[in-house]
């Protein structure tokens, strides 16, 4: 072998974890942190902006997911006092929670992995 040691301790590994429904993106943490924004700020367009999209993919996004999962992900109120704004529902909800819970110890068990075959 003609890697040293010392550049062999020198690596590091990186993964993305995402969900897909019949081979297409479902849910990766680009979209699971759109929908937590939407529920911390109550806006599809506040969203956006934190997550670096616009207010259209941001849409694109949510109707992707809520078609392909059969269920409503977040509930837009339009107007009235103080206007309107967007909150998740309870499949929103869980399912970025049990995204969350798949992500917990991934980068742990990878990194694990990582060290014992380098």
């Amino acid at each position: 072998m003609t890697i040293s040691k010392k550049r062999l301790q020198s690596l590091g590994v990186k993964s993305k974890v995402w969900i897909e429904i019949e081979g297409l993106p479902f849910l990766g943490e680009g979209r699971s942190n759109l929908l937590k924004y939407i529920a911390e700020r109550g806006s599809i367009s506040q969203a956006a902006k934190e997550v670096g999209i616009s207010y259209k993919k941001a849409w694109s996004y949510i109707k992707n997911m809520e078609d392909r999962l059969g269920v409503v992900l977040v509930k837009k109120y339009v107007g009235g006092k103080g206007g309107g704004g967007t909150i998740l529902t309870k499949d929103g909800e869980f399912l970025i929670g049990k995204f969350d819970q798949l992500l917990e110890g991934t980068q742990d068990a990878i990194d694990k992995s990582f060290h014992e075959i380098f």
